[in-house]
């Protein structure tokens, strides 16, 4: 059972929801510390004043920001204290807008938010969940966590209420601070027509079940093989072939969706021009084929063991 790490109440005109927050989502990054490269001694920081090279209790430390060049104001914890948010434990509903309106680039953390038990919170809750499905809204809101103001939305994710903390209008960056936008560029409606058999051949139900993270089964594979005493050796990385004909490059883009049940640059399995593939993309064929040993092989093994496993 998934702990709730907030508790409070979203405020819906008159009515009162007793809600539990509840992370939505959980990384399973690989952590690495740090070592020194010939003793393997490892590398631990230290809080250290820049001119006396003395080690700082954390208890004397305190806040400045950065005003000028090398000015800062120093804030004290007493200050910030007075000026942070009242504390709260309302989620306070602002407005209702169309799902459709909302950027995906304002959103940043998804959590869950579940009626809380034994006070009766479950109708309420599922009147606003009912509600916004039906008029496919959600809901803009304000709320305090750990001393820190957050925007966000509420929203319907599958039988509960999601709650996606946003940026603020001005943490988002305009599209016309990065430069080079090719504004002046003109294509031409064979290219464009070419463009849109390639997206239509590639497109397909979304399933998030069939995204894996490669990278990281490879570096865990990487890790065991080592951590059980095998001496490992790095083979040279093979660049893919750059086409320079943007025509030429859609055409064969085309054709090597048909051909690899979706996947540009190769065929399935069985196809006949694996030798054309990667090393990388070789072995990440393998690992849809389940094939036993791929991280060991070569790439010339790689091609064999598809080809057999076809």
């Amino acid at each position: 059972m998934a702990r709730a790490m907030w508790s409070g109440s979203i405020s819906f005109g008159l009515v009162t929801i007793p809600v539990k927050l509840y992370s939505a989502t959980s990384s399973h990054s690989i952590d690495f510390h740090q070592f020194q490269k010939d003793t393997g001694e490892r590398i631990r920081y230290k809080r250290v004043a820049e001119n006396s090279g003395e080690e700082v209790e954390y208890r004397d430390i305190v806040k400045g920001h950065e005003v000028g060049d090398g000015q800062y104001v120093i804030v004290t914890p007493e200050e910030l204290e007075a000026v942070e948010p009242s504390k709260s434990r309302t989620i306070d509903i602002e407005d209702f807008v169309d799902l459709d309106d909302i950027d995906p680039i304002y959103w940043n953390n998804t959590y869950y938010l579940g009626p809380a038990e034994d006070v009766g919170a479950e109708k309420p809750y599922a009147l606003l969940l009912d509600a916004m499905r039906q008029t496919n809204k959600v809901a803009i809101a304000r709320f305090v966590m750990r001393d820190k103001q957050y925007l966000a939305t509420i929203r319907p994710i599958g039988d509960l209420l999601g709650l996606s903390t946003m940026y603020f209008a001005d943490e988002v960056r305009g599209a016309d601070d990065v430069g080079n936008a090719p504004v002046d560029v003109k294509v031409s409606d064979r290219e464009l027509a070419m463009a849109e058999q390639l997206i239509e051949s590639l497109s397909a139900e979304w399933d998030p079940g069939k995204y894996e993270d490669t990278y990281r089964d490879r570096v865990l594979e990487l890790i065991k093989r080592k951590a059980e005493g095998e001496d490992i050796v790095v083979e040279e990385r093979e660049e893919t072939p750059q086409v320079a004909d943007l025509m030429e490059a859609l055409r064969a883009s085309v054709e090597a969706s048909k051909s690899g049940g979706g996947k540009v640059g190769g065929s399935s399995a069985g196809g006949d021009d694996l030798g054309s593939l990667s090393k990388d993309e070789l072995y990440e064929r393998a690992g849809e084929a389940d094939i036993p040993g791929r991280s060991k092989m070569t790439k010339d093994e790689l091609i064999g063991a598809l080809e057999e496993a076809s």
